[in-house]
């Protein structure tokens, strides 16, 4: 593990920079427009401009990176990053801010296309599984971390904007200043979305409400801890404990989807997740629903003197330790989607199925910050769970649906692989259940 970290060093400290500086600035822009009184509707659709640039990034940079190589792209896309946070600190408005998430979101695309075709080059057979699990730590701690960040000043002021941009910069440094020359670019290819879903209709379907969710659930989550009055430090905690429980519910959940039915396994994750986000609402001492727009919707008054518990005390304690454990078991559908579906691909397909997923996942991922705002304006703040609990229940009860018509495909050759959530499908080659051939690669490390 010494001589892997000592040749990759740079790569992840880079990387993991651009993931502190991620961490905060999502959650810092959520936080401050609600201070500046944005609709939810405009900052739903700020948010979803990051995915909307993810995905278009992840298709575009594979070409940028064939034509003019690594570090080149890298330092362009981290420079741009940096740019992009200024301007957001400079025009507080929520058309550029949503062109600044676009041009963020293809931004750090690209870095982690570059960084993880890199830590491709220096892997074998023998080492990429470590590269990946390291990779995966770095991923969860940068994010986490990141948002820890948002006690660094007000976020009416301008320097944690600074910060980021700080950060960015940074970045850049270890990347540019790496000795070893970089490798050629390998693409990878994808299953068409008609091919992907004839071969696993749940895995297609899940990754898409996945994407709805994830996106949702990091995109909104400071937003709506910010409606219900949430300091900023505990907004903070919150948004630590829930990125990297996300690491630690890996392990568990993924020994029980192999030795069981691991579509069952898909089914109880979010039908637990759907049952804990109920719970939260009950807890989290709003009222159930902006009853006012209920009514006008519905036509009843029967929710109106429904108010849930005081949002003191106790319930507070019981709403971290819960949206912690809903977002750990959350955080692991993604890797149980590609699990999944790896179960009726053959050995040599894993990277080209992970990459469909990616694809469907990201579609699924640029609506959801902006569906889930028009959810939380017309049910109030709340919204945000009734959401999540939609998307839950259309994944575990296509999941009952899918068990009932079609048998288990047991394939010897796949076993669940822990995952971070923004990885791309050349990051998915790093698994060593991807049967890539790395064994006559030149060992350079």
């Amino acid at each position: 593990m010494g001589k892997i970290l000592k040749n990759t060093w740079a790569l992840f400290t880079g990387i993991g920079i651009i993931l502190l500086a991620n961490g905060l600035q999502g959650n810092l822009m959520g936080v401050r427009s609600v201070i500046e009184n944005f609709s939810s509707l405009s900052t739903g659709i700020i948010m979803s401009g990051y995915f909307i640039g993810y995905f278009v990034g992840s298709n575009l940079t594979p070409n940028m990176v064939s034509r003019v190589g690594h570090i080149r792209v890298f330092a362009a896309f981290a420079s741009t990053a940096s740019l992009s946070i200024l301007i957001i600190a400079t025009y507080v408005n929520p058309i550029v801010w949503t062109l600044g998430r676009f041009l963020t979101g293809l931004s750090l695309v690209s870095c982690y296309i570059v960084a993880e075709s890199w830590l491709n080059d220096r892997a074998n057979n023998r080492t990429r599984g470590k590269l990946l699990s390291v990779y995966m730590i770095i991923n969860y701690f940068g994010l986490a971390c990141g948002a820890l960040l948002l006690n660094f000043d007000n976020p009416t002021s301008f320097k944690p904007f600074i910060l980021v941009s700080i950060l960015l910069s940074i970045s850049l440094v270890p990347i540019l200043l790496t000795k070893r020359p970089a490798p050629k670019f390998k693409k990878i290819g994808t299953l068409s979305l008609v091919e992907l879903y004839k071969i696993s209709p749940l895995g297609t379907v899940s990754s898409f409400c996945t994407g709805a969710i994830y996106s949702a659930l990091f995109a909104m989550f400071a937003v709506y801890a910010t409606k219900i009055n949430f300091t900023l430090f505990e907004i903070s905690i919150l948004l630590f404990l829930t990125t990297i429980a996300g690491a630690f519910f890996q392990a568990p959940v993924g020994y029980l989807s192999d030795r069981y039915n691991r579509r069952v396994i898909i089914v109880l994750c979010n039908l637990f997740s759907a049952a804990f986000c109920l719970t939260l609402i009950f807890i989290s001492g709003d009222k159930l629903f902006n009853l006012n727009a209920l009514h006008l919707l519905l036509n009843i008054n029967i929710l109106q003197d429904f108010n849930l518990l005081t949002y003191a005390g106790s319930s507070k304690l019981y709403f971290f330790i819960i949206i912690t454990v809903y977002a750990g078991i959350t955080l692991c559908i993604f890797s149980l989607n590609l699990a999944h579906t790896n179960d009726f691909v053959p050995k040599e397909k894993f990277v080209a199925a992970g990459g469909g997923l990616q694809l469907v996942f990201g579609l699924g991922a640029m609506g959801g910050p902006l569906l889930c705002s028009i959810v939380m304006d017309i049910l109030g703040p709340n919204g945000y769970f009734v959401y999540l609990i939609i998307f839950h229940i259309i994944i575990g009860l296509f999941g009952i649906y899918r068990m009932a018509i079609r048998q288990v495909i047991e394939n010897p050759d796949n076993t669940f692989t822990p995952l971070p959530r923004n990885i791309t499908p050349l990051g998915i080659e790093l698994d060593p259940d991807t049967g890539v051939d790395l064994s006559n690669k030149e060992n350079k490390n």
